[in-house]
């Protein structure tokens, strides 16, 4: 798919994804949707990526649902009689396909993170945030609510009480307030945002990419699963990842004191 409202390039097996509508600032469309989720597919499926960042091109990350073009749309066909196909509701649709990438996914989060923007940070694995960053879960000032599985991730990230201060009164917070609560890992320089979310990202793809994939996914069963059935799946994964040719390669590195060069096998 050829994109236009946002960017992919890969570098030394990171694929970085830039909304790119920066005089909209990234505001979300329904073109924007429709490429999103070809783009988190495209991510998971090409084995050289083994990291991915999201960022907003331009001053914002991004600045929420494009209402002219997302909500107008829909309010007059609906108001007409014409119910939408919920089955391809891009709220259900897009939080499954970027959770479903099985490469750590960092969100480099450059500016404004409101309404669809803070909750695609949500479903990124990690949060780094500019000084400039302010996040705010605007849903209720256009009569619905909190989407792309926020209700899910925000309470496990930050807690019960302060998601529903967040969802409820629809306040913007700043970058401290964020990391404060847990919403982001890191607040740094807006200067060094770049530099120091690609250290982290390098810093990843160094290692196993198939011991990070399962880790990836163990990390997220433990949110529901209990200890019994959790260590079994650990013991399970490292049944299979100790057959393979980077466990090898990661032993005989340490023993030989060089850094290891895992192949994804």
């Amino acid at each position: 798919m050829k994109y236009e409202t946002i960017t992919l390039e890969k570098k030394e097996n990171i694929a970085t994804i830039t909304l790119n509508r920066p005089d909209k600032l990234n505001a979300l469309n329904p073109k924007m949707r429709e490429e999103l989720i070809d783009v988190f597919g495209v991510v998971d499926q090409d084995d050289e990526v083994r990291v991915a960042v999201i960022t907003g091109a331009g001053r914002a990350f991004c600045a929420g649902a494009d209402i002219k073009e997302s909500f107008l749309p829909r309010i007059e066909t609906e108001g007409k009689g014409v119910i939408a196909d919920i089955t391809r509701e891009f709220g259900e649709l897009g939080p499954l396909a970027l959770a479903k990438v099985r490469k750590p996914v960092i969100a480099a989060i450059n500016g404004p993170a409101v309404g669809f923007g803070c909750t695609l940070t949500l479903v990124c694995d990690i949060r780094i945030a500019s000084e400039n960053a302010r996040f705010s879960l605007a849903f209720p000032r256009m009569g619905i609510i909190v989407e792309f599985g926020s209700s899910y991730f925000l309470s496990r990230l930050i807690g019960i009480g302060k998601a529903c201060e967040l969802a409820f009164t629809a306040k913007m917070i700043d970058a401290k307030e964020a990391k404060e609560i847990g919403l982001v890992n890191q607040v740094v320089p807006a200067e060094e945002l770049s530099k120091i979310t690609y250290e982290m990202a390098s810093s990843i793809a160094k290692l196993a990419p198939l011991a990070m994939r399962l880790t990836k996914r163990a990390l997220y069963r433990g949110l529901d699963n209990d200890l019994a059935t959790q260590s079994q799946y650990e013991a399970l994964s490292n049944n299979y990842l100790r057959r393979t040719e980077d466990h090898e390669e990661g032993a005989r590195a340490f023993l030989e004191k060089r850094e290891a060069a895992f192949k994804g096998k």
